[in-house]
């Protein structure tokens, strides 16, 4: 009977690239339907990149490690079935006499063995910050044996100017892995890549096999030529309410003061309600509530003022520009509450944190909303300059669908004067790593606050969280981070029905 095809799902993927996040697929006994499966998600996964010229290659490279995976694994359970230690060079010589015959003959029993053992063979992909990283796990560390025999095959690799040579060498058969190895190299070598950009690596328990991709410089220009044509309509976006530009000016001369701040934030109802509203919040916990303009203002802060003025400006701006924006600022909402949250139990003694927390989660989406409110006038006249400089309908479209949102909605945060923290965090919420040092903690913690909400969504999974921001924050299982995110959840409904 035949087997019926995995289907690909490509929302998964297109969602994947656009954030930034790995995707992975895990087996224990690699049968030939989930070989053909990984292979189509890589497929899928290049041709969202516009790296079709990459797929033949990739596809041949990609079958060699995880074949290589499971040949790894297969081992483990032979040695261990034959009482040989497979860390002692004896034993290591004396099971790969018979490793080959044995197990081809039985494979199916041995591959139960593996089963049974839980050791896997997982495949990642991950497309940030302009590279793309293949990877293919096992939970087998490698022995100094297959560690040496790799780099050998690695080393003998550069000896040859073509596949036709390689494959007319006598290799030996003992592990049957080295030719494939070779010939790897070599298709690498294709499509301009070096050993430099393939790596084998023992780590935590597992052995990874690397390769590490730039994304073609042609993408890179075309996406970058679009944002740009995107960025010049951006003056055809609402400017500030005049109040609130009136407001920022008079926080930004040092010759202001306090009661002048005040005065102007009184003359408008809803920066006044805006206001008391935050200093009776819990952040502050005040024993008595405040209602003079004047105290509030004092209690915010400067900082804090500015923050709410962004805050407020964006969303009324926002509101004259056409379009449903519904779903995009409730997630805007839950990530701020989130961000201004974690921030105060994660980073309670770092004042600048916790001020600017809110404003950088609900903002970090900026770059979506202004593609999702875009007037279609707008689109139309982009898409026709893309066409005009020759630039495939696709990669207008990879645009409008997310990819560069951050680049785009700090772009306009800029044009809005906005703080360079702000600017920043809402640029780089997908690549915390990519971030100044001296903001990498908040974009991080806005990162995290954006993926416990696509977490509890089910968007992504917990392992398509950056393990640098977990650690970062402490977060060493999925059973604390939910926990935390359902107390996050629980206190967020019920701060929005109060």
């Amino acid at each position: 009977m035949a087997l019926q095809k995995m289907a690909v799902d490509l929302e998964k993927i297109k969602m994947a690239i656009h954030s930034g996040i790995p995707l992975s697929i895990t087996t224990y006994t690699l049968p030939r339907e989930m070989e053909t499966y990984m292979g189509d998600i890589l497929s899928a996964f290049l041709t969202e990149l516009d790296q079709q010229q990459m797929i033949q290659y990739l596809s041949y490279c990609l079958s060699e490690l995880m074949t290589n995976a499971k040949k790894a694994n297969t081992k483990r359970v032979y040695f261990a079935e034959k009482k040989l230690n497979i860390m002692d060079a004896g034993d290591y010589k004396a099971g790969m006499a018979t490793f080959k015959a044995d197990t081809l003959g039985n494979i199916d029993h041995y591959l139960q063995l593996q089963k049974e053992a839980r050791l896997y063979v997982k495949l990642f992909l991950q497309a940030r910050a302009n590279k793309i990283k293949i990877e293919v796990h096992n939970n087998c560390p490698l022995t100094v044996f297959e560690y040496k025999r790799i780099h050998d095959k690695l080393a003998r690799a550069q000896q040859y100017t073509s596949m036709e040579e390689a494959l007319s060498q006598i290799l030996d058969d003992s592990e049957g892995a080295g030719l494939g190895l070779i010939i790897m190299i070599l298709m690498l070598e294709k499509i301009g890549l070096t050993e430099e950009n393939f790596q084998t690596v023992s780590e935590n328990g597992e052995t990874i096999t690397r390769i590490i991709l730039p994304v073609s410089e042609k993408t890179k220009k075309e996406l970058s030529i679009v944002a740009l044509e995107f960025i010049k309509t951006i003056n055809d976006l609402p400017q500030f309410p005049d109040n609130i530009v009136r407001l920022n000016r008079l926080l930004n001369d040092p010759d202001s003061k306090m009661s002048d701040i005040a005065m102007q934030i009184s003359n408008d109802a809803t920066l006044t309600g805006e206001l008391l509203k935050l200093v009776n919040s819990a952040a502050f916990a005040l024993a008595n509530p405040c209602s003079n303009i004047a105290d509030a203002v004092k209690l915010v802060g400067i900082r804090g003022i500015r923050n709410l003025l962004y805050s407020i400006g964006s969303i009324k701006t926002f509101e004259r520009v056409p379009g449903s924006k519904k779903e995009l600022w409730a997630h805007a909402y839950q990530v701020a509450f989130y961000s201004y949250n974690m921030a105060r139990n994660f980073c309670a003694n770092e004042r600048a944190v916790i001020d600017d927390a809110y404003i950088c989660g609900l903002l970090h989406d900026m770059g979506k909303i202004i593609f999702e409110t875009a007037h279609p006038d707008l689109l139309e006249r982009v898409m026709t300059v893309c066409s005009n400089k020759g630039i495939a309908k696709e990669t207008f479209e990879k645009l409008i669908s997310g990819v560069n949102h951050g680049e785009i909605g700090a772009r306009v945060a800029e044009k809005w004067n906005f703080p360079e923290t702000v600017s920043n965090v809402i640029r780089y919420h997908h690549e915390p790593e990519e971030a100044p040092e001296n903001i990498r903690k908040l974009v991080s913690l806005v990162y995290l606050a954006d993926a416990t909400v696509h977490y509890q969504k089910g968007d992504i999974d917990f392992y398509q969280m950056d393990p640098a921001v977990l650690s970062l924050f402490k977060i060493t299982s999925e059973a604390q981070l939910k926990s935390i995110a359902d107390r996050l959840y629980i206190a967020f409904k019920r701060d929005r029905t109060n």
